[in-house]
């Protein structure tokens, strides 16, 4: 009887707190639990930081808002924590145990016990004081190498998940279409099948260490005009659907990426945020995509603030909520008091804030934050002594030797060798001049969105957190018998001449010099790359071009490195220099990758994902443009670039021959075999890797003159040859035809088989037969690379 009177007395766990109920039936039940009140808390973050004593998170007083009284907001519950670890230098164990709190709190205070979501950046590794700073973007394109990638994010998703985070605001998947945009370092690259691949690989990475891994900025935002920061996007629907659209809907269909980020752009007058036919219509009805669309920071303010489409903020939050936008970041604004008003009143159904709600509780159910056991202790804490906060201080490594060995080797394969005279590798000279600004500057190898670039220049005070060997550290351990004379020249982007006479003394008094230029990491002006560093031509920076002629002119041979965010033009430097190393950002291993190009240690592998302009003006330009946008005739501008996208050297030579194709003609449905034959002819191992472009010569719109359909890399020894069999579905011939629809039309094709979008070594002519055919989402995305054993 006792027994009996225990179980009648045992409370029955909720729907929504019971993971073995379906989560269709656990969300449906909480939703119709709640109040109108308490569902809108669950639809925006509050940006806080971390205490560097352990305790609860503050909220961070952001210009752009008004303060936010957590104790207010707590009780009806909370969606989001926004970078509790990214907004100020704090220990990552005591920032660990700082959102541990915070959780319990959070939790504690609302009647459903839902914990929030917490996000970071991690666009160049996990955004915290104290964690691994890999390279750029850009590096990664650099790299053609997507399984690597993918290694990285999952290290980067690992740590995040360590400490309790849930979601990363990375990969940006933005197709450069002009280098002038500040954020080219944040890109993949200009070509939107290397963006999709290679972004794809760093979603899986993070999504299989259980972090949601967001798309940004879903869409438009790099076609800004004149390549200014959230300006006005010119954007046709056929590149927007060929060049804009497909990383996107790649990282959907394959990544398995759970969230997508709105850009702040409009196209043709309709803000991204405020875009049904996009956010619903194409990205879930059309893709299938179901987990949950965030706003970019302060975006839907924005449709007020700078669109003038919305008249106050409930309007834009009515307006973002039935485009299809779920979550307001990065701190409650319009989906706040506005919002609840606007329920209250019928201006904004509440049948889309159940919509938008659904998506943010079943995401929040997958990752466990229903579950009646949930714990808010994360796993990097698991057994510490959780009473004593000073203990735990340097107790979480999140820089340990496995994430830097990753970084140097993303670093290695990234490193661009433009051009070589014969100079590289250096055979250990008596002596180097090692000039340039950023010859002995620590933080020249990180992107604006590394910690110490995008937040540690606020807090002067506080150490680096990493260690940052500079190029003069890493050289003068690469060549210990060589005499180093270091001089810095000139500054990143002032025009002080008064230091370049000195530079070309210490230049001709060398065997070698090595000048090291290029940009410094900031943002909204504070740098020469980085969100809102927008700039002008693609001129150096500053009096960098003044310090690179004068070195040219003494005679000495000049080694030109660059650890920039974006490609420059580089005026006579990029025919007279004895030799040109293209290094974006590449983290805070990457001054070993460099050291080791110029020693020889290493063979260069890299790539270039954007080409690299020959004149400064000759801007918006890719490799993708039709014929038009190449030198002509009929225009005194000439848009060659001086490297093309793809071009790369390497140390050793290699041979493509014995292209062969098994049917020179396939259906509009069908598929070509080829296969060639590559081989190292040089003295040394190396990697080569196979390019392979499409060329249309007739169709019924204007195609670019190339676009890369797949590549894969092939590492060779001496000797060494290797048959390569490559399928390439018809699929990848098609395009946006006059109708809007994506068609595979019969025709002749050429496949070029290149080491650049310029260089092709093997072409193949062949055609496609049968009716023209309607193709969609479900299209084959890759031509399929198989080297013989």
């Amino acid at each position: 009887m006792t027994a009996n009177v225990a179980e009648e007395k045992t409370p029955a766990v909720p729907v929504w707190n019971d993971p073995a109920q379906p989560v269709t039936a656990r969300v449906s039940a909480l939703i119709e639990a709640m109040t109108p009140q308490e569902k809108i808390a669950q639809l925006y973050g509050v940006w806080v930081g971390a205490s560097n004593e352990g305790g609860d998170v503050a909220p961070h007083q952001h210009d752009m808002e008004e303060a936010v009284d957590l104790d207010a907001l707590l009780p009806a519950g909370l969606g989001q924590l926004t970078r509790p670890f990214g907004t100020a230098p704090v220990d990552p164990a005591l920032g660990a145990l700082s959102l541990m709190r915070s959780q319990a709190r959070i939790a504690a205070e609302n009647r459903f016990g839902i914990p929030a979501l917490a996000h970071e950046e991690c666009l160049a590794g996990f955004a915290a004081w104290g964690a691994t700073a890999y390279p750029v973007p850009l590096s990664w394109g650099a790299t053609f190498d997507p399984v690597l990638v993918r290694r990285m994010a999952a290290a980067v998703g690992r740590d995040m998940r360590a400490v309790g985070v849930h979601q990363g605001l990375a990969p940006v998947l933005d197709v450069v279409r002009d280098a002038r945009w500040g954020r080219v370092e944040e890109t993949i690259g200009e070509d939107p099948y290397l963006v999709g691949t290679v972004g794809t690989a760093y979603v899986q990475g993070l999504e299989s260490a259980g972090i949601v891994a967001t798309l940004k900025h879903f869409v438009g935002y790099s076609a800004s005009r004149a390549g200014r920061n959230l300006a006005p996007s010119s954007v046709g629907p056929r590149e927007r659907a060929d060049v804009l659209l497909p990383p996107f809907e790649m990282a959907v269909r394959e990544g398995g990426a759970r969230s997508v980020m709105h850009a702040y752009t409009d196209l043709d007058g309709i803000p991204a945020a405020a875009d049904e036919e996009l956010l619903t219509g194409l990205l879930r009805d059309t893709w299938g995509f179901d987990g949950t669309v965030v706003a970019d920071y302060f975006g839907i303010a924005f449709l007020k603030t700078l669109h003038g489409i919305a008249g106050d903020w409930a309007d834009a939050a009515g307006a973002a909520l039935r485009a299809g936008v779920d979550v307001e970041l990065p701190t409650v604004k319009t989906f706040g008091a506005p919002l609840v008003e606007a329920v209250t009143d019928g201006r904004v159904p509440e049948a889309l804030i159940d919509r938008a709600l659904r998506r943010v509780l079943t995401q929040k159910a997958a990752l466990g934050l229903l579950d009646a056991d949930w714990n808010p202790l994360p796993p990097a804490l698991d057994g510490a002594d959780l009473d004593d906060p000073d203990a735990l201080r340097g107790s979480i490594d999140l820089d340990g030797p496995g994430n830097r060995e990753l970084a140097r080797t993303v670093a290695e394969e990234a490193v661009v060798l433009l051009s070589n005279d014969g100079t590289l590798p250096l055979a250990g000279p008596r002596s180097i001049a090692l000039l340039g600004p950023n010859a002995a500057e620590p933080t020249a190898v990180l992107g604006c969105y590394s910690f110490p670039q995008h937040i540690g220049v606020h807090h002067p005070d506080s150490p680096v957190g990493i260690d940052l060997p500079t190029l003069h550290d890493t050289l003068a351990a690469e060549f210990p018998d060589t005499e180093f004379t270091v001089t810095r020249g000139t500054g990143i982007d002032d025009a002080d001449l008064s230091g370049i006479p000195q530079a070309v003394r210490a230049a001709r008094d060398a065997d070698i010099a090595v000048v090291v230029l290029g940009d410094r990491a900031g943002l909204f002006g504070r740098g020469t790359s980085g969100e809102g560093c927008d700039v002008e031509s693609l001129t150096l920076p500053g009096a960098q071009q003044q310090l690179l002629d004068a070195l040219l002119d003494t005679g000495t041979p000049v080694v030109t490195v660059l650890l920039a965010g974006r490609p420059y033009a580089l005026g006579r430097a990029a025919t007279e220099s004895a030799a040109i190393v293209q290094a974006f950002f590449p983290g805070e291993e990457g001054t070993h990758a460099i050291a080791g190009i110029l020693s020889g240690r290493l063979n260069p592998s890299g790539r270039l994902p954007v080409s690299v302009p020959r004149t400064p003006g000759a801007q918006p330009t890719t490799y993708l443009g039709p014929r038009l946008a190449h030198a002509n005739d009929v225009s005194n501008i000439d848009p060659t670039p001086a490297f093309p996208f793809g071009h790369g050297l390497t140390y050793t030579t290699f041979d493509w021959t014995n292209l062969t194709v098994d049917s020179q003609e396939a259906s509009t449905d069908g598929e070509f075999s080829l296969a060639l034959t590559v081989r190292n002819t040089g003295r040394r191992p190396g990697t080569e890797i196979v390019q392979l472009y499409l060329h249309d010569p007739v169709a019924s719109v204007v195609q670019p003159v190339q676009r890369l359909i797949g590549y894969t890399r092939l590492d060779l020894d001496p000797g060494q040859a290797r048959r390569l069999h490559v399928t390439v579905p018809a699929d990848l011939a098609s395009f946006t035809g006059r109708d809007g629809q994506r068609i595979t039309e019969p025709g002749t094709l050429e496949l070029r088989f290149a080491t650049s979008s310029t260089q092709p070594r093997l072409t193949a002519r062949v055609t496609l037969t049968g009716p023209q055919r309607h193709v969609d989402h479900t299209r084959h995305l890759h031509a399929a690379f198989t080297p013989e054993a």
